[in-house]
């Protein structure tokens, strides 16, 4: 009851029992502090539906309650524009249960009508298990998010760096090698990011709307973001690799340059995924660990290196041999994704504060 509260999840108990019994059970799990928040059959009978839809706000214990009431009361809460859950065992609770949002029926002692017409099926009959449902919720459409704001921020960063190019009649990356990064360096890193374990937090945090996109909180604004800032260092690394190679700086084509390019971009997305584990929590503060990233990034890291270094490998790639200085260069340049996510991360989470957005 307490994670639920912390959740901002309100529980109602609905109860056939009798209201002394129902009021004292309440203050003992902590659903109410005193006995105006409790009400019997009698009244509900007596309310109108706008006196209820008025008085389930103060009310957290309905005693001696019938079935069509508690459709009623479920109808009502679904008026304030709440996403409502109702769990319950007896023939009685399917109507309610149908008529509410999530519909959960009890595994053991569920009779097969409440099972049939529930959503999710409680296999232990534990309401534990259901704050345990939407910790594991919460966690998933994080996961989700963070998956989604990697892909659309290196894919931007990419698409960036070769429309520049493409303006300056240059290549910086070829086609080749776009797939290599995509199939390496975006998709191993991605799918690890959905391992992710729940943040510390997920459970304090107010639900989020039901008709809130995937794409608020910030979620664009550091896509842009980082996807810019992608861009910015892949150019860069390209000319200064160019310009290690002949000393002149100039937009000409470069096997330096592109292979140079090539180095920065990929690590840049490593760098990325790792900084974007959290989409508002510091990198340098996260909790927990993620062996699956370390996996991605691990191997993300032997093939990228060996695709440049290893000589027949890179001409197939049409790389050049790229000097110590230059790849490191290339990995130092990378490496800013780093402090720019992270101070990308603290303005954006500044202004959501401001403006009061969940993130």
């Amino acid at each position: 009851i307490r994670m639920c509260k912390e959740a901002g999840i309100r529980p109602v108990m609905i109860t056939g029992d009798h209201i002394n019994t129902a009021v004292a059970i309440a203050k003992d799990l902590g659903i109410i502090t005193d006995r105006s928040e409790a009400v019997t059959c009698a009244e509900i009978q007596n309310m109108t539906d706008d006196e209820l839809y008025e008085a389930v706000e103060h009310i957290s214990v309905y005693a001696r309650v019938q079935p069509e009431q508690k459709t009623r009361i479920v109808n009502a809460w679904q008026k304030h524009g709440m996403v409502t859950a109702m769990t319950g065992d007896g023939v009685n609770d399917a109507p309610s249960i149908k008529a509410a949002d999530i519909g959960i029926g009890m595994g053991i002692t569920g009779t097969d009508v409440t099972k049939n017409v529930a959503d999710i099926v409680l296999a232990d009959d534990n309401f534990a298990t259901i704050v345990a449902a939407v910790e594991e919720g919460r966690r998933i459409y994080e996961n989700i998010k963070k998956v989604i704001l990697f892909q659309l921020a290196t894919n931007l960063g990419e698409v960036v760096t070769v429309f520049v190019a493409s303006l300056m009649g240059l290549e910086f990356l070829s086609p080749a090698h776009l797939l290599w990064i995509n199939m390496i360096t975006d998709t191993a890193p991605a799918l690890a990011l959905s391992m992710e374990p729940a943040e510390g937090d997920n459970m304090k945090k107010p639900p989020r709307p039901a008709d809130e996109s995937v794409f608020a909180g910030g979620v664009i604004e550091i896509m842009i973001s980082e996807g810019l800032f992608i861009a910015l260092i892949s150019c860069l690394s390209y000319f200064l690799g160019h310009y290690i190679e002949s000393g002149v700086w100039e937009a000409a084509q470069s096997a330096d340059g592109m292979s140079m390019c090539f180095l920065t971009v990929s690590m840049a997305e490593i760098f990325c995924a790792v900084t974007l584990r959290s989409q508002r929590t510091s990198l340098f503060k996260i909790k927990g660990r993620n062996p699956w990233l370390l996996g991605a990034v691990v191997l993300a890291v032997v093939l990228t290196a060996g695709a440049v270094g290893i000589p027949f490998i890179a001409r197939v790639f049409g790389f050049s041999e790229i000097s110590v200085l230059e790849f490191a260069v290339a990995l130092l340049l990378a490496a800013l994704t780093v402090p720019a996510s992270e101070l990308i991360k603290f303005f954006i989470g500044k202004l959501s504060k401001k403006n009061k957005t969940i993130i």
